[in-house]
Order: C-alpha cells, then structure tokens, then sequence
C-alpha cells in the first residue's frame, strides 16, 4: 500500500491546513514532555507560550473573517484544530476555549460593534477570554443556570450576579490564571421580566492579571488530565458593565430598558443561540478521533515489533502482532478510527455548508444532531481505544514517557465536556422522533393504515415460533436466494446498510410505540419519557452507528482506484464489528440466524487477518509527527 497516498485521501481538501500544523509540532518536541516534567503553574504558562506562538503562526485566524484579520477559511480551521491534537491536548483544549468559544461567542453572538471592539484581539492572542457557561449545580442544563444579569435602566448597566453557591461559574478554561474577558452566560432580566439564558462580556482581571472588583476567581485545582489548562472557578457580586455588554444578535435590550428579539419563543430562541455554537462539538469529536490514531500508531507499531511466546520448538517467538487475540484487540479499532474519520470528514464539510450560505433552521438543528451524534461515538471511541492500546503494550504502555497514560487521562474529560455523550445522544433521538412524527403526520388513511398493519407484522414475527425459518429467509443478501449459504453476501455493503438502517428504524418505532402508549394512557409526560430513556439512548447511538457506516462506504466509493481494495478490506471490517457487537439484538429480532451470526465471527477473524499485513501503513497513513509517537517503547520506523 501506497502510504502517502492513503495519507493525502485522509487528509482530504485541508491538506495544507493540516501540514502546517504537523510542521510545527515537529518543528516543537517538547511538546510531548510538558505534561510529565513541569510542575503545574510553570505548565500552564508554557503552554500559553505555545498557544502564542500557534497563533503568531497564523492557523487560529483561519477561521474567522478576514476583515478581523482571519482568512475566512472554516473548514482548514478545524481540520488544523483536530490536527493539533496530535500534540500537547492541553495545547489543543487551550486553543479551542479561546479561539473556538470565547471568541466563537462574540464572532456568532455579538454584532458588529463587538466585532471591531474585540475580535481582532482575541483571534491575536491578545485578549484571553473565558467561555463561562457551566455552573456547579448545572452543566447539561443550560436553560436552568442560575447566574443572574440584571438591566439598571437608570445607569444604563447589566449588574452580573452569583445568586446562590450553585450559581457558581465551575470547570471554567482560562479562568484560573490567563483570562481577563468571560462570556457570560446568565438569565436576562429586564423590567422585572427573566427573558432566558443570554451572553454577556464581562471583564474579569486587569491587565496585571488582578481579579476586578466583585469578581472572585479561584482554581479547580490539579485534575485527573489536562492540567496545563487552568480551570477555574468565578464567582459575581453585583458586577457592573455597560449594557452593550450584552452580545445582541438575537436579542436587544434599548436603553429605555425595552427588551426586542426577532425569535419570539424563548424555547427556539435559546435553541438558536446555542446552535450558534456547534463548532465546538464538531472539534472536540475530531480531536478525540485525532487522539485516537496517536494510541493505534504507538499500540501498533509496538504490536509489530515485539515478540512474546512462540510455537514450541521454535527458535524465535511471535510478534505481537501476529496473534488472533491481539489483532482483535486493536484492528477492530483501527477500523472504527476509519470509518470516524471520515464521518467528521462529512460533518465538517455540511457544517462549513451550512455556516456558509445561511441555510434553514432545519439544516441547522440536523447539524446540531449530527455533530451531536459524531461527538458522542468519537470521544467515546478514544476512551476505549486508548485504554485497549494501553493494556495491548502492558507494563510498557503504563510509563508515562510512552504517552499512553497522558493521553488516556488527557480524553477521558472528552465524553462530558462540549455536553455530555448521553445527553447528546438523547437530542439525536428527539430530533430523529420529532421528523417521526412528522413524517407519520403526513400520511393519509390508507399509508397510516399500511404503517400500523406492517408494525404488527413486525412484531408478530419477533414472537412467532417459526422464526428459525424466518431468520434464513431475511438473512439472504438482495439477489442472493440461497437461504441455506450463512456466508452468502456478508461482504455485501447492501446488506450491511439493510441491517443497521433495519436496526435504527426498529428502536425508533419502538419508542414511539412507547411513548405514544403512555401519553394515550394518561400518564405523565416527564415519566413516560424517563421510563423509555434507555430506549431512547438506544435509538440515537444506532442512527449515528448507521451514518458512520455509510459515511466510511461513500469514501471508499469515492477513492482512487489503487486504494478502494485495502479501505474495502478495513470497511468490511468496521461493519462486520459492528454487527457482530450487536448479534444479541439481531438474533432477538429475527434478522440474524445462529449459523450467520457464527459466520459472521469468522469473517471478522479473516479480515482481521487480511489487514494485519498492511497495519502499520495504516497507522501512518494518519500522518502523525514522528516526535508524537517515536516514544521510548517504539523504534523509528523504516517508513518515515
């Protein structure tokens, strides 16, 4: 395999965003010593060092307009920003709480007043800012912060305040040591009337780095990774700021203290307003893929090099790599890392989209749920893998030197920040249940009639005694009528697609059966969705298992030629994984016999095979800076 040129397919149209970016992580080595040898406070300063000098090499200003001194170029931005995370991540986390949020915040919630006042500043490096959202008592829930700001109609001011202990701005980037600007998020009130969680600039340290008057900042203190990120903690009391503080795209508040906003309803208004914001979910999925390629290349080229055991008799022992066991440990993930990759790869292209021509409401709220979606199985697929590539190196792989351990604690925050992977997934499903009904609404008698009669069909068949027979009957591949051959088709991407679309649509009528059924019986509303929650989690990790899956078949449909034969190979892979990690579901369900769900096993046995040869050029095709992963435990390899 042609390892360059898988990498220039995987680097896709941000090619040169993204080598600009390795260029300078290995042009900077040091960077994967940070986390092991410095004491916290001297960390943290070094690594808003190197967070200055990304931006001097101008990769921040990327994505934003260039009549801030940006380059209007979104897309390169965050394919740089993932790449970036090859690196220090709390280099990465650093840039994506200045760049991404705070200054995120004034780019898509402020107007042009805030625009000419700070933007510059702040996509310079100049103005360190906070993105201060989560609170102690609330992170998930947005809506319910308690944090107040107040209109004084006769100063002409938002007075900020921190009502109750539970009101407390908590786990804020920036706010412990660096920043001296936070976008506040706080409910609005004016007149005497709460209008709804709104963004407020508020200037917390001078320029010598003292907290204001009324401003309290204090430190989260040492956590489990990221420690070069100074999380803090701030605390208001009775702040005054001018009122256009208040980042007034969506929302206005005149100095006659009359209160103005285009979105009447405060559900959709508040909705928009964090919609705005979705950037920052498209990276952190990105960069927790992006982390995950650093641990397969380490676990991998290991895997490759070591021996351990052997054949009795023989005068050699076996490579790691060569073992069944050990090849179902991490090719199964170095499949899924493609299929993930190239699933951001079309987010990022929809989000730039979207961003780009001022598409419909619904074209946003369908990102929302996709960047959602691919966020939720991104950072939850890096702590899996990390941790496998972990125990895949044993003892080697705990030393911190192999950085296997930093970069498992440095992601395990990815699955609960940018909002938390349950509660993502839980608005993937809403959305999905919502076109649902929508899409119900529209049928007349007859189809609503041909709907119901197939859905007791459905379940009529999950509890027949004949199923056996109707297992071999739906297992058979389009155009394939051998019924008796469980090996028929199993490389068919058709039926691939046929059984995870059959598996997403399933749960989705399912819980709305649910749903349906508990509303009609009277019961409460909050209840009835609380007792089919599983369900519903359920639903919205099979819709995006689905999207993934057919993101990974376009790309190898779309591929050069002398490169579709190997990305077959590993797609196959990634969808039999995926099939046979939910064979339980398909058995219970009529779509699997017990002879294809064996078959399945072995097919993916074989494939594991089948890669092995070409692991290591997969691995490197990722394009990982050699000082990221020619750590101690790891020879150079002849391929660099």
């Amino acid at each position: 395999m042609e390892t360059s040129g898988m990498r220039d397919y995987l680097d896709g149209p941000h090619k040169a965003a993204r080598d600009v970016v390795r260029a300078g992580l290995a042009a900077n080595t040091e960077l994967f010593e940070f986390a092991v040898r410095q004491p916290r406070d001297e960390y943290r300063d070094t690594v808003l060092e190197m967070l200055q000098a990304i931006t001097a090499q101008g990769h921040p200003a990327r994505g934003f307009p260039k009549e801030y001194g940006g380059e209007g170029d979104l897309g390169g931005y965050i394919a740089g920003f993932e790449t970036l995370a090859f690196g220090d991540l709390s280099l990465m986390v650093k840039a994506g709480v200045q760049f991404g949020l705070f200054g995120g915040a004034i780019l898509h919630l402020g107007t042009e007043r805030h625009h000419e006042a700070y933007l510059a500043d702040a996509i310079g490096g100049r103005l360190l800012g906070c993105f201060a959202m989560t609170e102690t008592g609330h992170g998930s829930n947005v809506q319910a912060l308690g944090t107040t700001a107040t209109y004084d109609a006769a100063t002409d001011e938002f007075v900020i305040h921190t009502p109750t202990a539970s009101a407390r701005k908590d786990y804020i980037g920036n706010a412990a040591r660096h920043g001296r600007m936070a976008a506040v998020f706080a409910q609005l009130i004016v007149g005497g009337e709460t209008h709804g969680v709104h963004c407020l600039l508020v200037p917390i340290r001078d320029e010598a780095g003292t907290a204001l008057p009324g401003v309290t900042l204090s430190d989260c203190g040492p956590k489990l990774g990221l420690n070069g990120v100074d999380n803090g903690r701030i605390v208001f009391d009775q702040v005054r700021i001018p009122r256009d503080a208040l980042l007034d795209r969506y929302a206005q508040v005149d100095a006659e203290g009359n209160y103005h906003s285009e979105i009447e309803n405060p559900d959709r208004r508040f909705f928009t307003m964090l919609g705005t914001l979705v950037q920052g979910r498209v990276s952190v999925g990105g960069a927790a893929i992006t982390a995950s390629k650093v641990a397969l290349e380490i676990a991998i080229r290991y895997a490759a090099q070591r021996r351990q055991f052997g054949a009795p008799g023989s005068n050699e022992e076996t490579l790691l790599l060569d073992y069944r066991m050990h090849q179902r440990r991490l090719l199964p993930l170095l499949a899924r890392t493609y299929a993930l990759h190239f699933a951001q790869g079309e987010l990022v292209d929809e989000f730039v989209r979207v961003f780009g021509d001022g598409s419909s409401e619904h074209d946003r709220r369908a990102l929302e749920a996709q960047a959602a979606g691919t966020k939720a199985l991104g950072t939850w697929h890096a702590t899996e893998t990390i941790q496998m590539c972990r125990e895949a190196c044993g003892g080697a792989g705990y030393l911190a030197e192999n950085r296997l351990a930093t970069l498992k604690a440095d992601t395990d925050v990815f699955t609960t920040f940018e909002g938390d992977n349950t509660v993502l997934l839980q608005l993937v499903a809403k959305g999905l249940l919502t076109d649902y009904r929508e899409s119900f609404g529209k049928l007349d008698p007859l189809g609503t009639a041909r709907f119901i009669a197939a859905q007791a069909v459905e379940i009529a068949v999950e509890k027949t005694a004949l199923r056996p027979l109707i297992d071999r009957l739906r297992d058979v591949v389009p155009n394939r009528n051998d019924a008796n051959d469980p090996d028929a088709g199993l490389r068919d991407d058709a039926y691939h697609s046929g059984l995870l679309r059959f598996r997403e649509q399933h749960m989705l009528a399912g819980v709305a059966r649910r749903l349906k059924a508990g509303i009609d019986a009277g019961d409460n509303a909050f209840d009835v969705f609380n007792r089919c929650q599983d369900h519903v989690i359920a639903a919205g990790r099979a819709h995006v298992d689905r999207v993934v899956l057919e993101a990974f078949q376009t790309a190898v449909e779309k591929a050069p030629e002398e490169l579709q034969g190997v990305l077959k190979d590993v797609y196959d892979l990634h969808a039999l994984s995926v099939i046979e990690a939910e064979r339980a579901w398909y058995l219970e369900h009529g779509r699997l016999s017990p002879a294809r769900s064996k078959a399945i096993t072995a097919l993916v046995n074989e494939l594991c095979g089948v890669v092995r040869p070409v692991a290591v050029e997969l691995v490197e095709a990722f394009g990982v800076p050699g000082a990221a992963v020619e750590v101690p435990m790891v020879v150079p390899s002849q391929h660099e």
